[in-house]
């Protein structure tokens, strides 16, 4: 069983280059590789990308990944907005409630972004970081960066794109992208 840091920090990864998913991913099985029970939820995500099927393989680790779009919030319905945000709300209480058993590591894919449209509160994100359980390591992703949520950070790690090939027309590609 993995060693119970004590210390637990949060993992910022931002910014609007490719790789927050991909790094967050890659410290979820660090830590189920050293016998952490890890917690990886997704936000804004169809719970179809290619990681959550390794993910899913590896002991100690558990997903809550319900799907909680289906297209870009830009096209979306104010009913479905709002019932995105429910979701959302719903799905950060239950990872929440999923780390109360001994977790090392939780994973909010995205939650950032959740934050950033108002699909989630910042108030319920930062009540969540100040009262997680002692030795809690948890990461964030998204775009951009509140300063509440980097006020709480202990790693700060921002992803720029310099070029992207959607940038000139092509599609996210299966297996790369998602």
């Amino acid at each position: 069983m993995m060693e119970q840091n004590q210390t637990g920090l949060v993992h910022v990864y931002w910014g609007d280059g490719k790789g927050k998913t991909t790094a967050a991913v890659g410290l979820a099985v660090r830590a189920a590789g050293h016998g952490g029970r890890v917690v990886f939820s997704q936000f804004l995500k169809n719970g179809r990308s290619g990681e959550l099927a390794a993910l899913a393989g590896l002991p100690g680790v558990t997903l809550c990944c319900e799907a909680t779009v289906e297209k870009f919030t830009r096209a979306m319905t104010p009913g479905e907005l709002a019932d995105t945000a429910r979701r959302c709300c719903a799905q950060l209480a239950r990872a929440a409630d999923l780390c109360s058993g001994g977790c090392s590591l939780l994973v909010l894919d995205e939650v950032l972004d959740a934050c950033s449209l108002r699909l989630v509160g910042l108030d319920q994100l930062t009540d969540f970081l100040d009262s997680r359980p002692a030795g809690l390591e948890v990461v964030l992703t998204g775009h951009c960066l509140p300063p509440e949520v980097a006020a709480r950070a202990g790693y700060i790690t921002r992803m720029v794109k310099e070029r992207h090939p959607y940038d000139s027309g092509v599609a996210a590609r299966k297996g790369v992208e998602y």
